[in-house]
C-alpha cells in the first residue's frame, strides 16, 4: 500500500514557539501551512519540560506561565489552520524533479512543500546528568520541573548556574521549605537580575561547589556537597534535587539532509536561507555570525524565514507582508487565505 503524501505551501519542522510563530506567519501570507514534530504535542521544550514555569524574555509580557503561552502561540496561529502532525519524526529530505522540498516522515507519509522552514530548536534533547545520585532519578532527583506544587514544604536543592536553575530557585521559593542553589563556578551564567532576585527571595547559595553524593533510604533525604577549599564535605537537608544542568542536543536525521552545519547547528544566511535550495531555518538551530539564541530573535528569524519563502514561492509578491492592522481576523479553523496562493494547497491523499 502505498504512503499518504501531504502537499503544503509551507512545512515548518518543530512545534516549539518559534515553529508555531511561523505558522502564524505563514498563515497571513495566505499560505497553507503543515507543522511536524517529533514530540506528541506542541510547544518544544516549554512544553515538555516547564509547561508550569514562567517566561519572562518576550518582548511586552512581563511575565506569563509556559503553559499559557503556548496556548496563546496556538491561538494566534489557529485563524489560518495549520496542520499540525505531532508525534511523528521528520526523518529524510530530497527535492522533487520541480525542485520543492519532499520530506518523508518516520511513519512513511510525505509532504511535498513549496519551501521547508526548519523550527527544531536544539533538536532531539536529553537533560546532562548529575554525576552523582543517579539512583535517585524519580525518587527525589529530577532534571525539570512539570509540577512545582510537587515540590512544596519541601528542602530543595537547585544545581546549576544558568537561567533554569535560578528561575526554578525562584519558581519554588515561595512553596518550599527552604531553597539551596548549588553552583560550580563563583559566576553564573544566569542574568544577573535573576541571581540578585535569587538572594533577596531568600534562597541559600553556595558557589565554586559540587554535589559530591546524594543519601536516602528509598528516596533522597541528604546532600553531599564539597566546597572548592573546604576539607571534608558540607551535609545539607535536601527532599527534592533538581539539577538543572542543561541539556545536549542532537539533529538526528536532520545531519543526514546534506545541510551545511557548524557546531551542530545550521547554517543559515541573511534571509534564513541553508544550503539546500527552498529549505529555510529559524531559532535556535541556526547558526550565523552574531548569533544570540533568545527566543524574541527565533521569532524575528522564522518572519524573515517565511516571508523570504513567500517570495521564492512566487517572485512577483512582496517581501513585506503588510501590518496585522490591515488583514481582517479570522475565526479558527476559517481558512487564511485573502489571494491566490502561490503554492498549493494541503491534501492528503
Amino acid at each position: 500500500m502505498s504512503a499518504s503524501r501531504t502537499v503544503t505551501d509551507i512545512l515548518l519542522v518543530g512545534a516549539g514557539p518559534t515553529g508555531l510563530y511561523g505558522a502564524y506567519c505563514a498563515g497571513f501570507r495566505g499560505l497553507s501551512t503543515v507543522v511536524v514534530d517529533a514530540l506528541p504535542e506542541p510547544g518544544g521544550q516549554i512544553a515538555a519540560l516547564y509547561p508550569e514555569k514562567e517566561i519572562r524574555d518576550v518582548a511586552g509580557i512581563p511575565g506569563v506561565q509556559g503553559r499559557d503561552f503556548v496556548t496563546a502561540l496556538l491561538s494566534q496561529a489557529a485563524g489560518y489552520g495549520p496542520r499540525y502532525l505531532l508525534g511523528r519524526q521528520a526523518v529524510a529530505l530530497e527535492h522533487s524533479p520541480a525542485g520543492c522540498p519532499r520530506v518523508t516522515l518516520a511513519d512513511g507519509h510525505v509532504i511535498d512543500a513549496g519551501a521547508v522552514v526548519l523550527t527544531a530548536g536544539i533538536g532531539t534533547f536529553t537533560p546532562r546528568a548529575l554525576p552523582a545520585g543517579e539512583e535517585f532519578l524519580g525518587r527525589g532527583l529530577s532534571y525539570f520541573v512539570p509540577d512545582p506544587a510537587a515540590h512544596t514544604g519541601h528542602d530543595v536543592l537547585v544545581v546549576g548556574g544558568g537561567d533554569s536553575a535560578l528561575d526554578w530557585a525562584l519558581t519554588l521559593g515561595p512553596i518550599a521549605r527552604s531553597v539551596t542553589l548549588v553552583h560550580r563556578r563563583s559566576t553564573f551564567r544566569a542574568h544577573a537580575a535573576s541571581v540578585t532576585a535569587v538572594t533577596e527571595g531568600g534562597a541559600r547559595i553556595i558557589t565554586d561547589a559540587e554535589v559530591e553524593a546524594l543519601v536516602g533510604n528509598g528516596a533522597v533525604r541528604e546532600a553531599h556537597v564539597r566546597v572548592r577549599g573546604e576539607t571534608g564535605t558540607r551535609v545539607l537537608r535536601a527532599d527534592s534535587v533538581v539539577a538543572a544542568l542543561g541539556f545536549v542536543g542532537s539533529l538526528g536525521p536532520l545531519a543526514s539532509w546534506g545541510l551545511e552545519l557548524r557546531r551542530r547547528s545550521v547554517v543559515v544566511d541573511s534571509r534564513m536561507r541553508t544550503s539546500l535550495d527552498r529549505v529555510y531555518a529559524a531559532g535556535d538551530i541556526t547558526e550565523y555570525e552574531g548569533k544570540v539564541r533568545l527566543m524574541s530573535v527565533g521569532f524575528g528569524e522564522v518572519a524573515t524565514a517565511v516571508n523570504n519563502a513567500a517570495v521564492a514561492l512566487d517572485p512577483g509578491l512582496s517581501l513585506f507582508p503588510g501590518h496585522s492592522t490591515e488583514s481582517p481576523r479570522h475565526s479558527p479553523g476559517s481558512p487564511g487565505r485573502t489571494t491566490d496562493p502561490p503554492g498549493r494547497p494541503a491534501r492528503t491523499t
